[in-house]
């Protein structure tokens, strides 16, 4: 994996991934207190936290999954 992205297209990436990760967390808080019964409600905070991750580790390499598939992204 090598280096797709510039500075702005690293600091963007970091700074959706740690949204994701905080929006994730608070999901699954508001999950956990309202003892929702439902076991399948549960994929919405971890997908929200995993793709965060996956975000944040953009940002921290400098490599972007969209642009080493060819697609030319904004920033």
């Amino acid at each position: 994996m090598k280096c797709n992205i510039d500075a702005r297209g690293k600091a963007v990436r970091l700074k959706l991934g740690i949204l994701g990760i905080f929006a994730g967390i608070i999901l699954s808080s508001v999950l956990f207190f309202t003892n929702l019964e439902l076991a399948w409600v549960w994929i919405f905070p971890a997908g929200a936290i995993g793709g965060g991750l996956f975000s944040v580790f953009e940002g921290w390499s400098g490599w972007c999954v969209v642009r080493a598939m060819g697609f030319k992204t904004p920033i």
